[in-house]
């Protein structure tokens, strides 16, 4: 499960797909919904949030307007619930780096186009949900440093 810091501008198509289902299993392991990935790392920075419901919401809100700007058609009735007022939750710039990193990695492989547009981005826009703040790779990541 990858719930992306960097704004999904960023992400391809099947970067984008992936993180709205990864999403959405997220949201069901918040609701207690499902068995499944209830202890992954991933879900730490929502389960402190102050609504961690209206958070992956929000997160979720924003991954469905970027598809909406491509023209694609995420169901926003999957969006369970939105925090009043706006949640922010905090991201170290270390950990949007290391996500840079692995997405552009990603790119690379799979849609070298978009690797090539974004190779000039030093420090990448973070997902609107996120404030960063200076700081370390997160805790709770546990894909390698280097990469």
């Amino acid at each position: 499960m990858r719930i992306w810091s960097v704004h999904p501008r960023y992400l391809d198509r099947q970067g984008l797909t992936a993180c709205w289902r990864e999403t959405l299993l997220a949201q069901a392991v918040l609701e207690g919904a499902t068995r499944g990935y209830t202890n992954h790392p991933q879900l730490e920075r929502f389960r402190e949030a102050a609504d961690p419901l209206g958070a992956i919401g929000d997160y979720l809100a924003a991954v469905a307007a970027e598809a909406g700007e491509r023209g694609y058609r995420f169901d926003a009735a999957k969006v369970h619930r939105r925090s009043a007022p706006p949640v922010a939750i905090e991201v170290s710039s270390g950990q949007l780096a290391l996500e840079w990193r692995h997405l552009m990695a990603k790119l690379e492989a799979r849609s070298p186009e978009l690797a090539v547009r974004w190779a000039g981005v030093v420090a990448p826009e973070a997902h609107p949900l996120f404030a960063v703040v200076d700081g370390p790779v997160a805790s709770w990541e546990r894909a390698r440093p280097e990469v």
